[in-house]
């Protein structure tokens, strides 16, 4: 997330307030341990997926809190996905499911949060999101998971396109002195 856009969030003081809760709960702030994609943590993710959703449903006049809350809890599943034995199925399938029952664990639900947090992996899951908000989620998710994954590679291929041009840079002046 860039520096600007993480001020412009921060700054948005209804934003804030409608998930303050949440990002308070040592739940939710647990999130921060897990990796969710290459180096964005799981409570990154879905802070930012919080905040998309928020002024998606927020323009099209849907109901924006219920948004923001849904997609700051959609994947408080607690585990790293990626090491074997933390987890029974597979994570794209059953993280929806686990992530609701730790919420519902700490905070009252209402249906339209249930149903973001159970559904957003749809397609995948065969589960029809049943509110516009779970849908927004759905593609905001994928969205938010494609940049920041795209973020890191390029960064991670830009870092190598330095080091090699700097080698054939070297490489240069090594040959023309000779």
């Amino acid at each position: 997330m860039t520096e600007n856009l993480e001020n412009k969030i921060n700054e948005n003081l209804e934003f804030q307030e409608i998930i303050h809760d949440l990002t308070e709960n040592p739940a939710v702030q647990e999130m921060k341990k897990y990796r969710q994609h290459f180096s964005t943590s799981c409570y990154n993710h879905c802070y930012l997926a919080s905040y998309y959703c928020y002024n998606i449903c927020k323009a099209l006049k849907l109901d924006y809190a219920s948004a923001a809350r849904g997609a700051m809890l959609h994947d408080l599943f607690l585990y790293d996905w990626r090491e074997k034995g933390t987890r029974s199925g597979l994570h794209a399938f059953t993280h929806g499911k686990t992530a609701y029952e730790n919420a519902s664990k700490f905070f009252e639900l209402n249906k339209v949060e249930k149903d973001m947090i159970i559904k957003h992996m749809w397609p995948v899951t065969i589960a029809l999101p049943k509110y516009p908000q779970t849908l927004i989620l759905t593609f905001v998710d994928k969205y938010c998971a494609i940049k920041e994954s795209f973020e890191d590679i390029f960064s991670e291929f830009s870092i190598k396109k330095v080091f090699r041009y700097s080698y054939i840079f070297l490489a240069l002046i090594i040959f023309k002195r000779k």
